[in-house]
């Protein structure tokens, strides 16, 4: 009998001036030099992806693990946050099958930037591109999202117990 696990994750974040806009680790260039407001550099798809993959253990989700009124964890980019759950000692032996990801964003367009956002993700959990899936829909001008005024990212994460590689080196 294997272990699978299934996690899912889900976040939102306001826009605003000034600020990068981030996605799976991929800085993504906006005519209106906006991007995601939060407490760390507000990646909103890899906030989604580390809850997915703490919901698959059990674990928790990242408010628990990384306060958002906390100094320590101030502008902290997402990617390290990613992969010091990844290295979390409860996770030794865990692996990922596959990663399914969505982005609902009204603009900037996401489709040219894609194939780099899964790149990005499938060298930090050191499997092969094919395992992670990135989509971007709209909102249909609907809501914060149709708006413009936010971003957010689903994703699931199906995970299995076996020694995998450390992330990120």
């Amino acid at each position: 009998m294997s272990d699978l696990r299934v996690g899912q994750g889900y976040d939102i974040h306001r826009l605003a001036s000034g600020r990068r806009l981030l996605l799976g680790g991929v800085e993504i260039p906006t005519a209106e030099g906006i991007g995601l407001l939060g407490h760390s550099d507000a990646d909103v798809l890899f906030h989604a992806i580390i809850d997915a993959v703490l919901g698959a253990f059990a674990l928790g989700d990242i408010g628990q693990w990384f306060p958002d009124d906390s100094a320590e964890f101030a502008g902290a980019s997402s990617r390290d946050l990613l992969v010091r759950v990844l290295t979390d000692e409860r996770l030794a032996d865990a692996r990922l099958v596959n990663l399914d990801c969505t982005v609902i964003a009204q603009r900037p367009k996401l489709m040219p930037y894609i194939p780099m956002i899964r790149k990005a993700i499938a060298d930090i959990f050191w499997v092969p591109i094919e395992q992670i899936s990135v989509k971007a829909k709209t909102n249909e001008g609907l809501d914060a999202i149709g708006r413009g005024e936010a971003i957010a990212a689903c994703a699931v994460a199906l995970m299995t117990r076996a020694k995998m590689r450390e992330p990120g080196t």
